[in-house]
């Protein structure tokens, strides 16, 4: 296992179009306001995090944290196809140095979920010169970046990627996959497509900055018998495997864990009764430590970062309790040898979740809707407090 250089990072992470509000040259900005039957309401003001970062960062900093996860917004950098925006830049580039004032290590993903329209437009990374487009708009980050970005995620879940384009052509399966069905299969074009932006994102950002390049792969661990042993093991081929194996030249890979997929004769099961559900699907906390497992298996020596792991829920004792299993779980894991550099919580704040609206709540501060007012939750105190307890979660194994 390769020793790690820097301290062990703690924190919480957003997403742009999730929590700054009005992004309005984005493909979801035009896909809610275009009557898309999917989407159940638009993001509008969103947390209004655009405005209200700095207030947002000292939370996070006086709570303990030292890492925040956010993403660069393509669409307010180059809103129309060839012409970026210096303003939104130097927005983003002060917000790095705002983390960084604060004691919170920036870690930035490049594209989280949402293309400028212009590109949605054009199809999307399967347009030919999408590899191009999107290392020329990570060549224009770097003066930003190299302001002291020690962490970028190019593309966030990329296996959720081909998912997003089903969306905004109003696929109904879409709807169905997020509420626990059957996830859309991706092509074989468009795996090669996604690997081919995310190569050529990480070329540039080697040669223009010093940060760490990777992804972050969403990955639900496997529960099967063996008559379900061969769909489930065709369901981490094809929806996490293949990108896990592309993260082999990468310098980190962030693990997206939530909950467990089961397999069964029939395939994927769908919970039972007996099942104890969050608002979105099996309460299973102990997803973390088996995720990172299952990345090492497939990455080797290359490090895992946790880029997201948290909970949907209105209760926020039921937050504390994942964090309690899936905490030890992680430690659990590091203790046998998977090299962890940090952990992100999912999410800072209550936000936009996409084609499920403000409904499912995974924030540990929630934001008011109309006035913004910022409310710390129980848990973040509670995961401030782990943290000033635990340099690293391995800690907890030897508690």
């Amino acid at each position: 296992m390769t020793t790690p250089t820097s301290p062990f990072l703690w924190g919480a992470a957003t997403a742009a179009h999730q929590v700054e509000g009005n992004n309005t040259t984005s493909d979801w900005w035009a896909s809610e306001h275009n009557g898309n039957s999917v989407i159940k309401e638009p993001s509008l003001d969103a947390a209004d995090h655009l405005h209200r970062w700095p207030e947002d960062l000292d939370i996070l900093s006086g709570l303990g944290l030292t890492a925040y996860r956010f993403s660069i917004e393509w669409s307010r950098i180059e809103p129309e196809k060839g012409f970026k925006s210096h303003a939104y830049l130097d927005h983003y580039r002060r917000m790095i140095v705002g983390c960084l004032s604060r004691g919170l290590s920036p870690v930035i993903t490049l594209q989280h979920v949402t293309l400028p329209q212009w590109l949605r437009e054009m199809g999307g990374w399967s347009h030919p010169d999408a590899a191009a487009l999107f290392a020329e708009y990570t060549s224009f980050l770097a003066p930003a970046l190299n302001e002291g970005v020690d962490w970028v995620v190019t593309i966030n879940e990329p296996n959720l990627q081909p998912l997003m384009t089903r969306l905004h052509a109003e696929d109904p399966q879409v709807l169905n996959a997020w509420n626990g069905g059957a996830m859309p299969e991706a092509t074989d074009a468009e795996v090669a497509e996604l690997i081919a932006a995310h190569r050529a994102a990480v070329s540039t950002i080697r040669s223009t900055t010093s940060a760490k390049a990777g992804w972050s792969v969403a990955i639900n661990p496997v529960h099967t018998n063996e008559a379900g042993a061969e769909a489930a093991a065709r369901y981490s081929e094809i929806h996490e495997d293949v990108y896990l194996r592309a993260s082999r030249e990468d310098d980190f890979v962030g693990v997206q864990t939530y909950t467990r997929s089961r397999f069964g004769e029939g395939g994927a099961l769908k919970p039972t009764d007996d099942i104890r559900m969050t608002q979105l699907w099996e309460f299973y906390p102990e997803a973390l430590g088996e995720a990172v497992r299952h990345a090492k298996s497939i990455v080797g020596e290359v490090p895992v970062f946790v880029t997201e792991n948290g909970i949907p829920t209105a209760n926020d004792e039921e937050r504390v309790e994942y964090l309690e299993r899936a905490l030890p779980s992680l430690a659990d894991a590091m203790a046998d040898g998977v090299d962890v550099r940090g952990y992100l919580h999912w999410s800072a704040i209550d936000n936009f979740e996409w084609a499920l609206g403000y409904a499912p709540t995974f924030g540990l501060i929630s934001s008011d809707p109309v006035t913004f007012e910022r409310t710390v939750k129980p848990s973040a105190h509670w995961y401030g407090d782990y943290i000033k307890a635990h340099a690293t979660p391995a800690q907890v194994a030897k508690a």
